[in-house]
This record gives C-alpha cells, sequence and structure tokens, in this order.
C-alpha cells in the first residue's frame, strides 16, 4: 500500500481532466496513434506481470463524444523495479513509476544505471539537496521541485544517453549556433 504522499499523489492523478486536447479545461490529451495506446497499454500488462502494484489504472477511461479515441488516463505503479522494463523504458505514455531508494546516492545510481537520460527530476526542501542533484544527475533536462523538466522551445532538448539522438540539440540557441562562427576566450590573470 502507498504511503501517505503516494496517496496524495493518486488523488491528484485522478482529478487530471482527460479529453479532447484542443479543449481548455483539458490537462492531458490522447495519444498520437492507435498503435501508441497499444504500445502504453503493453507496457501496462507487462508492469502488472512484472509485479509492480498498479496502484492507479488508466487503460479504461472513457471520454464522452470521443469513444474511439486513443485515451488512457493517469497510470501510476507502486515497488517497480528500476531493472524491470517499465522501470527501465522510456513508456511515453501518461504512466509514472514509483521506485524507492534508501538515500540520495542509491537514488541517483538508479537514475545512472538506466540507459536514458531524458529528464530527472527531485523534490525537496532542502537546498543542498537541490544543488547536489542538479550537478551530479546525468540527464539532459533537470528539474528541481517541478514534475516534468520540459524546456520551452527556445531552450535545446537536451536529452542525454540514449535518450538522445543525431548530433546536436537542434532547436532554440543550439540551433543557431549551428550557422555561427562561435569564439571560445581562456584568459588567466596573475
Amino acid at each position: 500500500m502507498l504511503e501517505y504522499r503516494g496517496l496524495e499523489l493518486i488523488e491528484a492523478a485522478k482529478a487530471i481532466k482527460t479529453g479532447y486536447g484542443l479543449d481548455e479545461t483539458v490537462q492531458m490529451g490522447r495519444l498520437r496513434s492507435k498503435q501508441a495506446k497499444e504500445k502504453v497499454q503493453s507496457y501496462i500488462e507487462t508492469g502488472i506481470k512484472e509485479g509492480a502494484e498498479l496502484a492507479l489504472d488508466g487503460r479504461n477511461i472513457k471520454v464522452s463524444g470521443y469513444e474511439n479515441g486513443y485515451f488512457i488516463g493517469p497510470t501510476i505503479f507502486d515497488k517497480v523495479n528500476p531493472k524491470s522494463k517499465i522501470g527501465s523504458e522510456e513508456i511515453f505514455g501518461p504512466v509514472m513509476c514509483l521506485m524507492k531508494a534508501k538515500n540520495f546516492d542509491e537514488a541517483l545510481k538508479m537514475i545512472h544505471e538506466n540507459p536514458y537520460g531524458n529528464a530527472a527530476s527531485i523534490f525537496t526542501q532542502s537546498g543542498k539537496w537541490g544543488r547536489e542533484f542538479k550537478h551530479r544527475v546525468l540527464a539532459g533536462d533537470v528539474g528541481v521541485n517541478i514534475g516534468i523538466a520540459a524546456s520551452f522551445a527556445f531552450f535545446p532538448f537536451s536529452g542525454w544517453k540514449d535518450s538522445f539522438f543525431g548530433d546536436l540539440h537542434g532547436q532554440g540557441f543550439d540551433g543557431i549556433n549551428f550557422f555561427t562562427d562561435r569564439k571560445v576566450v581562456i584568459t588567466r590573470w596573475f
């Protein structure tokens, strides 16, 4: 059973309004295709088979007027093994996997052993741990007290490790800098 904070998380996830993405009252739209929905559903099935605890199941959500849409509601797994399929792969759907760590270093180790490095977030009231996290975590987009560290379009996409393909972060200033002659100046004064 989830601890108190986990129960708050489930209640907050249940309150997310799923529906037509251009409706201003909707907070979460549909997946992009039938194949994407099937893929996310297969991850949920895999998580159950792997022994993770399905604390909130979003598979049977119905959106009025869009009964054939590709919707999956917020889904939360607890007691996820970081080495399991759902604990180690990018799902690209509304699925949250909760994993417990004994301490900060064990949590970082779990992140660093994962082959992906798109984003990582920490929730803390400690400036020390916020600083430690942002300097030590191996991820391209880092959040401190923010759930999804998704940058604005004028920032580069910063996926690391297997979350990044190509040789450029081709949006924002990085895209402009590719076509710019830049100079780095290093000075030393005595």
